[in-house]
């Protein structure tokens, strides 16, 4: 547990100073751009979460040093694999210039060094003929690379409110703690706690307030240590079923893959022009704003910070039973297929105004 009280702290104080000092840098961090389509916010707002994050993930280098760690050398390798995720990431949040392709090659090239240092590829699904396929090194190589790329990108796409990646990020890091405790797994449970810890130093300066923002540096960061940490733990632990990181990540991933259907198959359009539909937009749009209706600065914080909340009981209802049942793969398929069925009938309710009524919130009456 010190590692994870020594990296909450770090990035809380590097956070704040980040946050107190704002009106120094705003004119190269802060996201300035209150007009676009997927735009809550009401004021500038640093957008470099991440360094207080990855500076508290860089902190629990010292502690396993000195407790002398097994897991020390594949963590230091850990984290310099994640350069180029966390740097591209963190160029975008500074220039506004940097390319979604060019973050996305970015994250490939972190996947590629994990898999040359530490050996980190997807090597089963549980799927026998597919399982025989993913043998061969080559086809090994190149879904790893497309997999940790794609969850990276899944946990920016998310990031749309004050904490929303946050919390479901950090509930995900507690799940792989949790089976890394089971399965004796030191790097994936002391990875894991580290990095609940930084998010969680980082979530209490970005919610409700919205003071800062995670930014895409520490959005890629997250994704790509999530994305590592998973792969570690099913390769080197036969008892943990393949289905287990898949329903646990099953929230931001589906979420992805039901933007690019409905961008490019339903509408005609890039999957990469940003557009306001997403879940937890619809969520804000359509729930929320019947909730706190008023286009004053201060409700308008307030629907925000309230659209997390049902966006996090939703990913909930896949990392709870995956943490479950993480080594009982026709469940966890089972729960996939559930929360799939779950997910388009909430859209489409939301998208047609049919909402379930436990979902609206009464309407308030300061407006």
């Amino acid at each position: 547990m010190l590692t994870f009280c020594l990296a909450l702290l770090v990035s809380f104080v590097v956070t704040m100073l980040v946050v107190k000092f704002s009106h120094l840098h705003e004119g190269l961090t802060a996201d300035t751009d209150l007009s676009g389509a997927q735009k809550f916010h009401t004021r500038p707002v640093p957008r470099i979460g991440g360094l207080g994050i990855a500076l508290g993930a860089i902190s629990g280098i010292a502690v396993l040093y000195f407790r002398e760690a097994v897991q020390f050398h594949d963590y230091v390798i850990l984290l310099c694999a994640a350069v180029p995720a966390f740097a591209a990431g963190f160029a975008e949040d500074l220039t506004k210039q940097v390319s979604a392709r060019s973050r996305l090659l970015a994250t490939m090239t972190a996947a590629a060094l994990a898999v040359w240092l530490l050996d980190v590829r997807v090597v089963r699904i549980d799927v026998g003929l597919i399982d025989s396929v993913l043998a061969v090194y080559a086809v090994s190589f190149a879904v790893t690379i497309f997999a940790v790329a794609g969850l990276a990108n899944a946990v920016n796409i998310i990031d749309g409110f004050n904490g929303l990646a946050a919390i479901v990020t950090t509930t995900m890091f507690i799940s792989l703690a949790y089976v890394g405790y089971h399965t004796g797994d030191t790097l994936v449970l002391s990875c894991s706690l580290i990095m609940a810890g930084a998010i969680l130093g980082f979530f209490l300066w970005n919610f409700p307030a919205g003071l800062i923002f995670l930014g895409d540096g520490g959005a890629y960061f997250i994704g790509f240590i999530l994305a590592e940490l998973a792969i570690i733990l099913a390769m080197r632990n036969p008892a943990v079923s393949a289905w287990y990181p898949v329903l646990m990540f099953i929230y931001p991933l589906f979420e992805t893959l039901f933007s690019i259907y409905r961008k490019k198959i339903l509408r005609g359009m890039s999957p990469g022009v940003p557009d306001g539909v997403h879940l937890h937009m619809l969520v804000y749009k359509r729930l929320m704003r019947w909730a706190v209706g008023s286009k004053d600065e201060r409700h308008r914080l307030r629907r925000n910070s309230l659209t997390s909340p049902y966006l996090w009981f939703l990913s909930m209802l896949a990392v709870l039973p995956a943490t479950l049942f993480w080594n009982h793969g026709v469940v966890l398929a089972s729960c996939v297929l559930a929360f799939v069925i779950t997910y388009v009938w909430l859209y489409w309710s939301i998208v047609r105004f049919k909402a379930p009524r436990w979902l609206i919130v009464k309407k308030s009456r300061h407006h």
